[in-house]
């Protein structure tokens, strides 16, 4: 029989990780170990969760409930449109400053925006399409061969329709 189950509410740790890394356990210790966790086995557990996101830094969200973590990739713009780019994982100790010149359909951008709607202050599906669109822009890729500039002026302009889209309620 296990513990008995604990009465305490569950505890939250965000915290930035390269994806498919250990993180130092120095950096770990002071966040989590007060919590009465141990650094090396939560960082091999960051490390288990976000292997589909090597060499990108992305947000991981620790649970903690009775001594027990559990991590949660909570992915940034950048990070799902650089992997809409479906770019070779890079080794960032070598490979410095790169640029993300490939191409992405409007279609991969709107899914994007849909995973990002409940973290958007937008009111609608397309002012988070824009926002994405000016992320993509920062990246340096294109959206169906074209600056993404060009596409929100057609979208302000009406020459491209957004579907609305509403987010289920308490969904993360």
């Amino acid at each position: 029989m296990g513990p008995p189950p604990s009465n305490e509410p569950p505890k939250y740790v965000v915290l930035r990780a390269v994806g498919g890394e250990i993180g130092a356990a120095s950096a770990l210790a002071p966040k989590i170990g007060p919590l009465g966790l141990s650094p090396k086995k939560v960082g091999e557990d960051i490390q288990k969760a976000t292997m589909d996101w090597k060499g990108q830094n992305v947000t991981v969200k620790l649970t903690i409930i009775n001594r027990q973590a559990t991590a949660e990739v909570l992915p940034t713009a950048s990070a799902l449109l650089v992997k809409c780019l479906k770019e070779a994982p890079r080794d960032r100790k070598k490979v410095k400053n790169i640029k993300h010149d490939g191409n992405i359909t409007l279609d991969e951008v709107i899914d994007v925006a849909k995973k990002m709607r409940n973290r958007s202050m937008a009111r609608h599906l397309s002012g988070t399409v824009k926002e994405m669109l000016g992320t993509a822009r920062s990246l340096g890729c294109t959206v169906n061969g074209e600056a993404p500039a060009d596409i929100v002026d057609k979208i302000n302009a009406g020459e491209i329709e957004i579907p609305e889209f509403d987010v289920p309620y308490g969904s993360e």
